[in-house]
């Protein structure tokens, strides 16, 4: 992994000139956007069909069929994910007619979603707008002042097994099934109508195949697709170097370049994930389809500002724990007793 070195802040002009460069990427391909979708819902299908036959054999050949079924899933949420920001298709009715449909393959309610992602673009890497679709990620000094009770949620939150393993099952059973207090009636509509689609396929479904063949298919198919997706983003703005600052300091262009990492990941991986590795430039520019995210990166220079990550070295973002306000760095929980011999010698 590289680090970000200190970089100057960017200048208005220069946020302007990057922005209109980046007008020329965010026009959407009607046949790439079908094609996509063909080469993702279709095998997708296919690898369910294929599971259920290959469970008169023996599960140890379906648990493969599976894990394969699963990296298509992620592909169809990206194209899902796409649909929300209006860059899969140009027309907005394409857009919401196959966001809908990869939202119910996806067990995610597309307008519901949609909104809230929209709030976390808007917000990413702002200290003082945390809360909107993002990592819960405490301050050293926040933590301090916690509660012991608060603590011990932060940490249990923090915690690999819990955020990786018990996070995919929160996802599906609690945050996508129930709606927020302040939900407007479109994104409660959003919730309600997913979970009826979702129960009539899965009716559909086990009437056809029976219960038990339909939960030892979905459950884990769903769960490690969820999984997978639940990395994807921690990794992409939980990194060694990233860009966090409070209100007065941030801004747009330099939030995205440099609080959202380049991820690095073998073509194959990059193909099953829509390019999401290049999320500094999904993030400046999300009208971008992600087929047009790899040159943009490749023909602008500025993208050298943002932090790359390799596949094997991401994995060390599972250290960091803490925002060090002053060392403008994400730390570990042993920081604090550092921070804490610190205080008492002020």
């Amino acid at each position: 992994m590289t680090k970000t070195l200190e970089l100057p802040a960017i200048d208005h002009t220069t946020a302007t000139a990057i922005t209109a460069q980046l007008t020329r990427y965010q026009h959407p391909n009607t046949w790439k956007g079908l094609w996509q979708f063909a080469n993702s819902i279709i095998p997708y299908l296919g690898l369910w069909w294929l599971a259920v036959i290959s469970l008169e054999y023996s599960y140890w050949l379906t648990i493969p069929i599976i894990l394969l079924a699963a990296g298509f899933l992620v592909r169809v949420f990206i194209i899902f994910h796409d649909c929300g920001h209006g860059s899969f298709f140009a027309s907005p009715k394409a857009n919401h007619i196959v966001g809908v449909i990869c939202g119910i393959l996806t067990y995610t309610p597309y307008l519901y979603w949609r909104n809230s992602h929209a709030k976390h673009h808007a917000t990413s890497a702002n200290l003082d707008k945390r809360g909107f679709g993002d990592v819960w990620m405490m301050t050293i000094e926040e933590y301090e002042r916690a509660s012991r009770f608060q603590r011990l949620q932060y940490r249990l939150y923090r915690n690999p097994l819990v955020m990786f393993g018990l996070g995919p099952l929160f996802i599906a059973l609690i945050t996508h099934r129930f709606v927020r207090r302040k939900a407007n009636r479109a994104e409660r509509m959003s919730v309600y109508g997913t979970n009826l689609a979702v129960a009539a396929v899965t009716a559909l479904a086990i009437w056809g195949i029976d219960l038990k063949p339909y939960l030892v298919i979905q459950l884990p198919m769903l769960f490690f697709a969820l999984m997978s997706g639940i990395w994807l983003f921690y990794v992409q703005h939980q990194f060694e170097g990233v860009y966090w600052v409070r209100s007065h300091e941030w801004n747009h262009v330099q939030a995205s370049i440099e609080g959202g990492s380049y991820y690095c990941l073998p073509a194959v991986l990059n193909w099953f994930t829509g390019n999401i590795g290049f999320h500094h430039v999904h993030h400046l520019n999300s009208r971008i389809p992600n087929y047009r995210l790899p040159r943009c990166h490749r023909a602008m220079p500025v993208f050298k500002r943002t932090p790359t990550i390799g596949f094997w070295s991401s994995f060390k973002s599972l250290q960091y724990r803490l925002w060090d306000e002053k060392s403008r760095s994400l730390v570990r929980f042993s920081a604090l007793k550092a921070n804490r011999r610190q205080a008492r010698t002020d």
